[in-house]
């Protein structure tokens, strides 16, 4: 007897939306034992890692500085994921958009300009658009696959970044170590909250939430979005351009993880550093699909997958857990994101030999005679 997946007549939307909510049910609980493994009291470390850290306010602050970076990037993500294009190189997008806008900042650290801030902003964004115009060009033109060319970028990204931190950009002034000038006040994010570091770029991520929603339930590109990645063949039938979603969805999240660079820069940072993200590009990828690819839920999503950098954070100081601890909890959260959506449009049955388990399974919509013969 042998296990084999067949596909359900009809996905439940209720179940498609209470997935995520059931594998972060389940994270938790392998958490526990995650805990008791390590010598934890596994109560006692999951309120460690989950709820001291957003026990007041100043706690509450730091999750939306966290929160703000995975947001942006995961809003421009679930756009081009709707329509099956797999920019996996948002990394690369972030901190070319941090060198960028970091750029402004670094040649003008003497202004005292308004303008600087918002020069660095859009530097930022058309720099992140344009690391993102590379995989979208090959794959217009070559038909490469964006998810090798987007991601092999994010190398270059950084291998840049640690050349400059480490040479022509190294702050003179800094006793040789490998970071840039701290930028002028005039070139910082502004603070939202007094005596707090959540900054601007927490109000750019909600203003990313509210206008994807609007690109997706009230523009035209979104419905081809959504028509692309959900029916490919009605969409090429009524003549949708494929090379053109391709270009809008990897320029907008390209964009928007610039956006997020710069923010991080201008922000919490202050200057360019060797290691600018810890990864929020590639945690970004979680968000997007945690989120359902909806602009709502990708902003909850965010805030939860942001709560385990602090939780991390929390954890290594109170109760001495390893920082290899956060990576652990994406991924189990991630497996088991997967494992449910898998099981929310599968079903397994049991096959009674093994060349059985790999018959075609007749769709839905097939003849009863085709699926008695199949059967």
């Amino acid at each position: 007897m042998f296990l084999r997946l067949e596909p359900r007549p009809q996905t439940s939307v209720l179940q498609v939306y209470l997935s995520p909510v059931l594998a972060i049910g389940l994270t938790l609980i392998t958490g526990l034992i995650i805990f008791a493994a390590l010598g934890k009291e596994p109560m006692t470390a999951l309120y460690t890692y989950f709820v001291l850290p957003i026990s007041d306010l100043e706690g509450w602050t730091e999750l939306g500085v966290k929160a703000t970076p995975l947001v942006l990037i995961g809003i421009g993500l679930s756009l081009g994921f709707r329509a099956n294009v797999w920019n996996i190189g948002a990394e690369g997008q972030l901190t070319i958009g941090a060198l960028a806008g970091g750029g402004i900042a670094i040649f003008n650290h003497q202004s005292e300009s308004a303008l600087l801030l918002p020069a660095m902003i859009l530097a930022g964004i058309l720099g992140g658009m344009a690391w993102a115009a590379i995989p979208a060009w090959l794959k217009t033109r070559f038909n490469a696959n964006e998810i090798l060319t987007s991601l092999m970028l994010s190398y270059v990204a950084v291998l840049l970044l640690s050349y400059l931190v480490h040479g022509p950009w190294r702050d003179p002034e800094g006793f040789n170590f490998p970071e840039s000038r701290m930028f002028p006040d005039a070139g910082a994010m502004p603070i939202l909250l007094d005596e707090s570091r959540l900054h601007l770029g927490a109000l750019f991520a909600l203003l990313a939430v509210a206008g994807a929603w609007v690109v997706l339930s009230k523009a035209m590109i979104g419905f081809q979005l959504k028509v692309v990645g959900a029916a490919p063949a009605a969409a090429r039938h009524v003549g949708f351009s494929q090379n053109r979603l391709v270009w809008f969805s990897l320029l907008a999240a390209g964009g928007l993880a610039g956006l997020a660079g710069v923010s991080e820069v201008a922000g919490p940072i202050g200057q360019l550093t060797p290691t600018i993200s810890p990864g929020y590009g590639f945690t970004a990828i979680i968000v997007a699909f945690l989120g359902r690819l909806h602009p709502v839920g990708v902003l909850m999503a965010g805030l939860v997958m942001a709560l385990t950098y602090l939780g991390g954070e929390t954890a290594q100081i109170e109760i001495g857990l390893p920082k290899a601890v956060t990576g652990i909890f994406q991924g189990v959260l991630l497996f088991y994101l997967l494992a449910c959506d898998v099981l929310t449009h599968y079903r397994i049955r049991l096959a009674r030999s093994y060349a059985k388990s790999f018959e075609k399974t007749p769709a839905a919509g097939e003849p009863a005679a085709e699926r008695s013969a199949a059967e």
